[in-house]
């Protein structure tokens, strides 16, 4: 029977399926069905440094609220929710209490003194690694993109300097040169790479004429992005790497795996599915590895990775060329109507 164990950032898990950062990790039952479902490890909704800020404000707010009031106002007292971090990192140690299976803390700052400030709080909850989000919206025109990608290697520098439990970074793919980018960080010392981000991009609502904040899932081969990267960073990075974004089936995950990938994430699926599509994961990839005979994720992985596949154009070609090299290929598939 093939065994499905691997280690990524330097922990053992018991497969390579991680349920990235969503509003599924953000339920104590939920978390506890997918621990059931056979997940290999789970990464905690994102601690936002945006939402302590709108919190701090609201609660600033609050206890002024009644400042110029009269002294016969029936209560001093303002309804107070939450002014910090402290609601967020009491959720991630229950998380971490109730399971267990690997527990991973994600990070979205801002400022640098946050990124450090909020690392070393969760770490403190005793999670097994911490997953930082770097994406950046250039608005200044001015601004070299050195300058963006100096800054977060600078960050992710002083966050190391603090945390000393395992520390991924989770990417874009809006770097002008992510391999050097990526290797850049390797340097540091960080200990996985997970690729890519999936964003909220902004939508309007033409009728209403006003922003619109439309929930989207990834959709099936949007792997493709992250395959392409893992396979050229493959046996050229000291981190582990984690592809994400679109793998929305067993024969993704697969592909990924055959790139150079040590785990991936996974989110969209299990909301088009269900959390018992964890188990259809598991049960495939075991299928696939004993038809292919291989006791053991690393009998395969990298197989097809830049420097082992006998086709090196596989991840650098990016445009219809390819098909205009083998037309025949592309002429024997469906017509599309």
């Amino acid at each position: 029977m093939a065994k499905l164990n691997t280690t990524y950032m330097g922990i053992e898990l018991a497969n390579p399926l991680i349920v990235g950062a969503c509003s599924l990790t953000s339920n104590l039952d939920t978390i506890k069905r997918l621990e059931d479902s056979g997940a290999g490890a789970v990464v905690i909704k994102s601690l936002f440094e945006e939402q302590i800020q709108l919190k701090n404000y609201l609660m600033h707010e609050e206890l002024h609220r009644y400042d110029d009031w009269h002294a016969e106002m029936t209560s001093i007292f303002p309804n107070l929710e939450d002014g910090g971090p402290e609601e967020h990192l009491a959720w991630v140690r229950r998380a971490r209490e109730a399971v267990k299976i690997p527990v991973i803390a994600s990070l979205n700052a801002v400022n640098r003194e946050a990124w450090v400030e909020y690392a070393k709080l969760l770490e403190g909850e005793k999670v097994d690694g911490l997953e930082l989000n770097f994406f950046a919206t250039p608005t200044d025109f001015g601004k070299p993109a050195a300058d963006i990608e100096n800054e977060e290697i600078s960050i992710l520098k002083d966050v190391r300097k603090v945390v000393k439990i395992p520390i991924s970074v989770k990417l874009s793919p809006f770097y002008t040169n992510p391999l050097n980018f990526v290797k850049r960080l390797d340097e540091t010392g960080v200990a996985g790479f997970v690729l890519f981000n999936r964003f909220f991009d902004p939508s309007l609502d033409i009728e209403a004429e006003k922003s619109d904040f439309p929930f989207n899932l990834s959709n099936p081969n949007d792997h493709r992005l992250a395959l392409r990267y893992v396979g050229l960073l493959s046996g050229n990075v000291r981190g582990s790497l984690c592809a994400s974004h679109g793998i929305h089936a067993p024969a993704h995950a697969i592909e990924v795996l055959l790139a150079g990938a040590d785990a991936f994430q996974v989110v969209s699926t299990l909301y088009r599915n269900s959390v018992g599509t964890i188990k259809v994961f598991q049960d495939e990839i075991k299928a696939w590895m004993d038809r292919k005979g291989y006791a053991s994720l690393a009998d395969f992985r990298g197989k097809l990775d830049a420097k082992h596949n006998p086709d090196k154009f596989t991840y650098r070609r990016a445009q219809y060329v390819r098909i205009l090299m083998r037309p025949e290929s592309f002429l024997a598939r469906p017509k599309i109507i």
